[in-house]
């Protein structure tokens, strides 16, 4: 058995989707002579790195970060390599038979990671995919960087395809030291109250 860390480590230094608030950790007491233990206080964005998009980040009365089923985000999962595509169309996944109810795309999107700033032209989805997907009623669909969306899109059209469908939407991944093929997904989001999205862990385990 092999195990794939596929999240990013959250830090300071990570680099967010513009508009979000930056990673913060401010130490609050640390070891010393007077006794005290390492405390940190931990400030970031509920879409921070490797993050769950739940139905309620976009529907007013979808389903919340806290009352996701384990059952979409644990289980068999497929990792279908893209290549150099810009775009995730129709005609590019008919090309893989995707057979779990669980799919992360790697892209070069991948490597974008090694980049201090925000890129604008990473690989996503298009609507009618996202629509292709919803419509094979997949528990989870995920992606290597911050969003499924093209960026600068006027509406969230492949979020809105999604997670209307009930399809969770796990962003942020890293896929650098990850093959194409079928592995069991265990995907660990923080249980936060309400939560429009939550940062998670995520791994991959091949047999």
């Amino acid at each position: 058995m092999r195990i794939y860390d596929i999240s990013v480590t959250i830090s300071p230094n990570l680099v967010v989707y513009p508009g979000d608030p930056p990673v913060e950790i401010t130490p609050v007491s640390q070891v010393g002579t007077n006794g005290m233990p390492n405390v940190s206080r931990l400030s970031l964005s509920t879409h921070a790195g490797t993050h769950v998009d739940p139905p309620f980040h976009f529907l007013a009365n979808g389903t919340k970060a806290d009352q996701l089923p384990l059952e979409a985000l644990i289980g068999d999962c497929e990792v279908v390599d893209i290549g150099i595509e810009d775009e995730i169309t129709i005609p590019v996944l008919q090309k893989f038979k995707i057979s779990s109810e669980r799919v992360i795309f790697k892209t070069k999107n991948s490597l974008l990671w090694e980049r201090k700033e925000f890129a604008r032209n990473y690989a996503y989805l298009t609507m009618a995919t996202a629509e292709y997907l919803a419509a094979r009623k997949l528990k989870l669909v995920g992606i290597d960087y911050l969003s499924i969306e093209k960026f600068d899109s006027r509406t969230p059209q492949a979020h809105l395809a999604l997670l209307k469908a009930g399809v969770v939407i796990l962003e942020g991944l890293n896929l650098s030291g990850v093959s194409a093929g079928k592995y069991q997904l265990v995907c660990l989001p923080l249980k936060i109250a309400d939560g429009d999205g939550a940062p998670a862990r995520a791994v991959l385990i091949q047999q």
